[in-house]
């Protein structure tokens, strides 16, 4: 039984379809990585399997359990956390605040949650009153991918995780999502940023146009000619 089980799922928004019978399955422990061109309908699957969207057809399975449609808040509960491409942090909360948001269905002391945060992510240990709108692109992700870890999630969706960032900060943003997936969680991530994505991937999918195209490890979708040519740049 795969920890992630998505089946034949088409959806999109309104009348629009974006997503044309899509399969796809995490296994624990796995980095997964969806690639492709914009307007491929990753974000959207992405939305998708997180109850952002209500898809038109297909089922969607978490740990065997079907959640296909289910509201964002009852996916939380069952054990996956998404982290969006755009407005994914509130700016004018401070590091610790924001992470303390993360957690707000749990009830308790969340020290050991924080700690485990800031050791992955020690320049936010250091910030703590610090208010996020005043802090740099990557910082923000960090907080971003930090508050979505406090649950403690079976499997995190990262949406372009290093989207606009400079290079030196997106090798440390990759170097931290391997770190994540050592500590526990299976990760499906959707990545502009193609082949360094694909390198630290057990699998990976490649969507164009609402279909999946290809699916193999991510070795060997870097060694594959069609997909080099295709969708990373030769």
């Amino acid at each position: 039984m795969s920890l992630l089980q998505v089946e034949n799922v088409a959806g999109g928004y309104g009348d629009m379809l974006v997503l044309h019978s899509v399969d796809l399955t995490v296994e624990d422990g796995e980095i997964v990585t969806i690639i492709g061109p914009n307007g491929a309908g990753k974000s959207t699957l992405m939305k998708t399997i997180f109850g952002l969207l209500k898809p038109k057809s297909g089922r969607i399975a978490f740990e065997g359990a079907d959640i296909t449609g289910i509201s964002p808040d009852r996916v939380v509960r069952r054990g996956i956390a998404y982290v969006p491409q755009v407005e994914n942090v509130f700016p004018s909360l401070t590091i610790q605040e924001n992470l303390e948001m993360g957690a707000f269905i749990l009830r308790g002391d969340l020290q050991d949650r924080l700690r485990r945060v800031y050791e992955l992510f020690p320049v936010l240990g250091s910030r703590l009153k610090v208010r996020v709108g005043k802090m740099s692109g990557g910082e923000r992700q960090m907080v971003a991918m930090g508050r979505a870890l406090m649950l403690d999630p079976r499997l995190l969706m990262l949406d372009e995780p290093s989207a606009a960032l400079a290079p030196n900060l997106t090798a440390t943003i990759f170097e931290r999502i391997v770190a994540i997936n050592e500590d526990g969680p299976a990760i499906l991530i959707v990545e502009q940023n193609a082949k360094e994505s694909l390198k630290l991937s057990d699998r990976g999918y490649v969507l164009a146009g609402g279909v999946k195209r290809f699916e193999d490890s991510g070795p060997n979708l870097l060694a594959n000619e069609d997909v080099g040519r295709l969708y990373l740049g030769g």
